[in-house]
């Protein structure tokens, strides 16, 4: 294990070997489906976490170990029993007996391929940490949630909502034209229907944020065309249409070259907008992407053909 051990005023680079350390790891936080679980409206996924703190069972005078017969993890140090995990403090690994926490953000400077540990031994605390950069993490710290599922859970908390899909002409009013633009707009596009959305979730000294956003709106038209509708402002949610001064006017989000046959009768096209979020995420030395999509009710218009009068 490559390490670089940081201190005021100074760093030293090391290189050494650390005892590999088998333990029995406790029931640690995870994401499991829970059918008395309650979904936000319009989610369609649902995380439930267990909310376990690192330390399986275990009184004061025993903080490292369950009462499963043995099976849980057990922390000492010279021969007394330590938390196995401390909020404060991180992980404790058994092989030398110090503590570990992850930096939460990395600090500037960590070479690639390491991350940065407060390193904590003895009954200094928290002003005993020390950093400390490691190629993998030191033993006892596997047990540390997955970024990836905070990022979900941070995800499944927050409402994101189809939006009502404006048109004109306007569903129930006279049919529109073959050829004519067709304008579209969102009804709201507050925050719960386009972003952005902050939220974030911490488990055992990780905590990860995260921010949601609409980058796209795909306009399903009924006849097989899709229209695209991208970023913030009037080219992304539309505008609502005003005879009075847009009867000229391209809209800036629409079908513009408008429908080029008439509906039959008794079938109507059929307009629906399907929202793509984009989740970005970061914490606990790691970052990524979450995608996904919300479809919104149709609303269903007629058209019908220019008709030319000629004397």
């Amino acid at each position: 294990m490559l390490s670089r051990r940081t201190g005021p005023g100074r760093r030293l680079l090391t290189v050494g070997a650390v005892a590999t350390l088998t333990l029995a790891l406790g029931l640690t936080g995870s994401a499991s489906a829970d059918p008395g679980a309650v979904c936000p409206p319009t989610q369609t996924n649902c995380y439930v976490w267990d909310g376990d703190d690192g330390n399986p069972g275990g009184g004061d005078d025993d903080p490292g170990s369950g009462g499963d017969g043995g099976t849980a993890r057990k922390c000492t140090r010279n021969g007394q029993p330590m938390r196995c995990y401390d909020e404060l403090l991180g992980w404790f690994s058994q092989a030398d007996g110090c503590y570990y926490k992850l930096q939460e953000p990395q600090p500037d400077g960590v070479p690639e391929g390491m991350k940065s540990y407060l390193q904590s031994c003895g009954d200094g605390g928290v002003g005993g940490q020390v950093p400390i950069d490691l190629a993998e993490p030191p033993p006892g710290f596997g047990d540390a949630p997955d970024p990836a599922d905070l990022a979900a859970q941070a995800l499944a908390e927050i409402r994101l909502l189809p939006v009502e899909v404006g048109v004109a002409p306007k569903p129930g009013d006279k049919p529109g034209l073959v050829g004519l633009p067709i304008w579209l707009w969102v009804q709201d596009h507050g925050l719960n229907y386009w972003g952005p959305i902050p939220n974030s979730a911490s488990d055992r000294g990780v905590t990860v944020t995260i921010s949601a956003e609409v980058e796209k709106i795909v306009w399903k038209m009924g006849n097989g065309a899709q229209i695209t509708c991208a970023g913030r402002g009037e080219t992304g949610w539309g505008r609502e249409f005003n005879p009075d001064t847009d009867a000229n006017t391209e809209p800036p989000c629409g079908y513009r070259s408008g429908y080029p046959k008439p509906t039959e009768p008794g079938k109507p096209y059929k307009i629906s907008a399907v929202t793509h979020w984009k989740v970005t995420w970061s914490g606990g030395g790691e970052s990524g992407v979450i995608t996904t999509t919300r479809g919104s009710d149709e609303a269903a218009i007629e058209i019908d053909e220019l008709q030319v009068v000629t004397r």
